[in-house]
Parts: C-alpha cells; sequence; structure tokens
C-alpha cells in the first residue's frame, strides 16, 4: 500500500468548470446515430419521435450539457438541405468515410433538434467548409435561427417547425488539416474568416463561432490561426487528441483484451493531454492574453481496433475499467484546466470509439466511461480549486503517476475526484482541506480489473458503489483499491 498525501485549499479559486467540458459527440459513423440514437418513429423500440427514451435518459441523466454533429469527417461532406422535409423524399448519399454505407438522412436538422430539447442539452453544429459553401453554411443558420418570412424560415415552417430554434455553438469545418481538406493552417484561415463573416446572428441568437484547431502536437497550426483570430471572429479553436493504446495507428490494441503493460501505455498515452493542453494554451496566450478564445477539446478518448466480426468502417469497440481511468484522468485535466479549456466532448456518445452507451436491438448497456461521467457530474458550472497530490510512481517498465485528481466548489458543496491508476496497489490518500469545514461526506467508487466490462448479459458488472472515507477535523482520508475512480461530495 502506498500512503499519498494531498492538499486543497478550497478559497485558492483558479477558474470556472464550464458544464460544456463533461459534452459528448455523435457523428453519422456505425451505429452511433442509427441504431443507436434513432430507430424511426415505427421501432418496435420505446421512441419519442423515432428517438430512442433509455438513451436520451441516461444523457439526461449524466447532466450532457452539449453534443456535437454531425461530425467528425462526415461534416465536411454533408449537406443539410438534403435531411430536411419529408423522409421519404429526403436525398440519399454514399457515405465516404465510414463503411462505405447508405446515408438516407432520416436523421436531419429538425431530429436532431429535437433530441437536443428531449435531453435538455445545447446543440453544436459542425459546419461544411471543405466541400461546401459559404452560401450553403449561410442559409442553414437562417433555417435554424432566423424568424421572419424570408425563404428559409418559411422553409422551416413548411417542413413543421414555426419558430426558430436557439444554436449557440458553431464549429466552421471540422479537421481541415486531414480529412475536412487537407489545408495548410494559413489556407484555412484565410476561409476561416471569410465563412464565419457570414455566419451572423438573427432574432436574437449569438453565435459562439469555433475555428478547426490543430491536430494533437501541432503547435504551428495554433500559432499560424491565433495571429489571425480576436474576440470578433472566434470564440474557440478545437484540438483533437485521441489515445492509442499500443501507440501504433495500423494496430492500435483490442478494446476489451490486453496486458497490464499495454494498460501503462494507454494511460501514460492520455495523460499527454496535460503537455498539449499546456502548450496549446501557451501560444493561444501569446495571441489572446485575456482568454477571450477557449480551447475545445471537441474529440478525445481512446481508440481501439473495432471489435472482432464487425464493419471495420463502424469503430466499434468494448469498453473497459481502462476506459474509466481515461476519462477521469482527462476530466480531472480539463478541471484543472478549465481557465482555458471550455468544452470539451468525448468521442462517441453511442456505439462507437469510447462510448458513454452500447446498443443491440432493444438492449441497451452503460459503459465504465458513462458512469465516471455520472460520479464527475456535480463539477459542472463548480469553480476549480487548488489541488495538489504528493505524488508516487505506478506501473512497470512503463512508469505514470499513480494519483489524478481535481476539486471544486459549488452552492457549498466541495467535490473531489480522484483515481488510483495502478494495477498492483491500494493507494491510502489523505487530503488536507484548507479553507472548507467539512461536517459530512458522501462518496461512490467505480473499481474492478482493468478488463472488466459491462455487456448485454452483464450490464452491471461496473457500476458505482458507496464508498466510506473518513474525516478527522480537516483531514479526509480513504483507501482506494487498484483501478479505481472516487468522487467524494463534502458538506
Amino acid at each position: 500500500m502506498k500512503k499519498i498525501s494531498a492538499y486543497i485549499n478550497a478559497k485558492d479559486v483558479r477558474s470556472t468548470i464550464a458544464p460544456e467540458i463533461y459534452g459528448h459527440f455523435s457523428e453519422h459513423l456505425g451505429r452511433c446515430i442509427y441504431d443507436g440514437i434513432y430507430v424511426g418513429e415505427n421501432s418496435s423500440i420505446p421512441n419519442v419521435r423515432g428517438i430512442r427514451t433509455d438513451i436520451t435518459e441516461a444523457f439526461r441523466k449524466i447532466k450532457m450539457p452539449v453534443l456535437r454533429w454531425p461530425g467528425g469527417c462526415f461534416a465536411d461532406t454533408y449537406h443539410w438541405i438534403d435531411a430536411v422535409g419529408d423522409k421519404k423524399l429526403r436525398k440519399k448519399e454514399h457515405n465516404v468515410h465510414w463503411g462505405g454505407v447508405t446515408e438516407d438522412n432520416s436523421f436531419g436538422t429538425h431530429e436532431f433538434f429535437d433530441l437536443c430539447e428531449q435531453v435538455g442539452c445545447e446543440p453544436y453544429l459542425a459546419g461544411n467548409l471543405g466541400s461546401g459553401t459559404i452560401q450553403e453554411l449561410s442559409e442553414w443558420i437562417e433555417y435554424i435561427t432566423l424568424d421572419d418570412t424570408s425563404p428559409m424560415p418559411e422553409l422551416r415552417r413548411k417542413n413543421g417547425r414555426e419558430k426558430p430554434w436557439k444554436l449557440k455553438y458553431l464549429g466552421i469545418g471540422n479537421e481541415n488539416w486531414g480529412c475536412g481538406g487537407n489545408m495548410r493552417p494559413e489556407y484555412y484561415i484565410d476561409e476561416y474568416i471569410r465563412y464565419q463573416t457570414f455566419c451572423r446572428d438573427h432574432s436574437g441568437n449569438h453565435l459562439f463561432k469555433i475555428a478547426c484547431g490543430p491536430n494533437a502536437a501541432d503547435y504551428n497550426w495554433t500559432e499560424t490561426i491565433m495571429k489571425r483570430l480576436n474576440k470578433d471572429n472566434a470564440r474557440g479553436i478545437s484540438l483533437h487528441y485521441y489515445t492509442v493504446p499500443t501507440g501504433n495507428w495500423n494496430k492500435k490494441g483490442s478494446g476489451r483484451s490486453f496486458s497490464n503493460e499495454e494498460y501503462y501505455s494507454t494511460i501514460s498515452g492520455t495523460l499527454q493531454m496535460e503537455e498539449l493542453l499546456k502548450r496549446h494554451s501557451h501560444i493561444m496566450d501569446a495571441y489572446d492574453p485575456n482568454r477571450d478564445i477557449g480551447l475545445i477539446v471537441d474529440e478525445w478518448g481512446v481508440w481501439c481496433d473495432v471489435e472482432e466480426g464487425t464493419n471495420p468502417g463502424f469503430l466499434y469497440q468494448q469498453n473497459t475499467m481502462r476506459d474509466a481511468i481515461v476519462a477521469a484522468c482527462n476530466l480531472n485535466l480539463f478541471n484543472v484546466h478549465s481557465d482555458r479549456v471550455v468544452m470539451a466532448n468525448l468521442a462517441q456518445a453511442v456505439n462507437v470509439l469510447q462510448s458513454l452507451v452500447l446498443t443491440e436491438g432493444e438492449k441497451i448497456t452503460l459503459t465504465p466511461t458513462y458512469h465516471v461521467f455520472d460520479l464527475f457530474s456535480s463539477h459542472q458550472g463548480g469553480e476549480s480549486v487548488y489541488c495538489f497530490v504528493e505524488n508516487t510512481e505506478a506501473g512497470g517498465n512503463i512508469k505514470i503517476p499513480m494519483i489524478t485528481s481535481s476539486a471544486s466548489i459549488k452552492d457549498g458543496k466541495l467535490t473531489v475526484t480522484f483515481a488510483n491508476c495502478s494495477l498492483e496497489e491500494d493507494a491510502e490518500i489523505t487530503f488536507d482541506i484548507t479553507g472548507f469545514d467539512a461536517k459530512k461526506a458522501s462518496a461512490r467508487i467505480l473499481t474492478g480489473n482493468c478488463c472488466d466490462l459491462n455487456d448485454f448479459e452483464t450490464p452491471d458488472k461496473v457500476v458505482p458503489k458507496e464508498f466510506s472515507v473518513s474525516l478527522n477535523g480537516r483531514y479526509m482520508s480513504a483507501v482506494v483499491p487498484p483501478c479505481s475512480v472516487v468522487s467524494v461530495i463534502l458538506e
């Protein structure tokens, strides 16, 4: 057992943890939308206007704050006009990015905004800069947000929606350094500024415009676009970073069966997120010292080889306690860096990559990753406070910090989240807390072997359970087993 000392100063407020840091991502990819979120109005699976009720209930339970759509790479081949109106008349298309399947466009703008209204989350649209036009994007915004008698709102009314929706978050292009056009940053930023000029606020709606930011450690991309951005033409830039267990994109490793060494490689890889946040933030600070432009990590998570026997273009993978530790590591980092990180979107919500939910027909299972978002949900909107751990190392040939943690204050309560990333040793962790007089504590833990998972036969194998912590004056202590995520609320 390792003894760990940690310190929290609840009076040392660092930044507000935007609820959107706990956001998600849904793409027309594999079974994320179809056979996942959307089953159609005629399905025997309980639904509201084609949207699965068990999915919306699961999303609401974790207070999903924002959902990104329709991609991903799919976004820069997506033409919104093809997916409105009578579903029998909607244009079918070939999904060139994901599996080569036929996209029937039965899930479009109206269905997505209906989903967001059912969940109670903000919609985040990824606009088509790669293969679209300025007119197409500007008319989409008019269709969604304008309230007059011009052609786009009249078309919206004809298609069944009288009043406009509210749209806050608009991404202009996706991965334009890659699948979104293979652009140089100098070319992209010219295009971005041109496009955003015509993305206007209508009828009291105010757009939070997001530029395509870097792929992982492409610091030149960040510097090049930040030279041209300001609070009048952008409110955020995106960052994409995936954790590949083996570090080899050609053979990424299994999502369900892996060695301890591969586990530690995965956690080591995901913790590189901190260096990315620091270095991209440092560049942004040089051009945006007032931090008017936020960093939005709108694609992150574990990317494994697909499950055996599934379509390789559908990116379906299982989800284990290893994924739960990855989620805890990243969410703690986003909390700590919430002075610059204003949104993050796990890839993806259902049946794709590190998903929250897996479905198979009428069956549904909540993944260990889902339960981490549940454990961490009380951080949303809280004030991030100083939290420091005198860490020790875990692992074999690959060494990682044993503990990851963060803390926040909201509504007179102190939330502390931490994970023991070791697979071998208990951690006896003691927090010395100043600036907060705790009278009682409630805690939950998610724990298991690193390969433990929930499937359709055993959907409750890995679920949060009540956990015991002790309070002694200003000290809170607990013995945390290996491969565990803990959430404590102090009052």
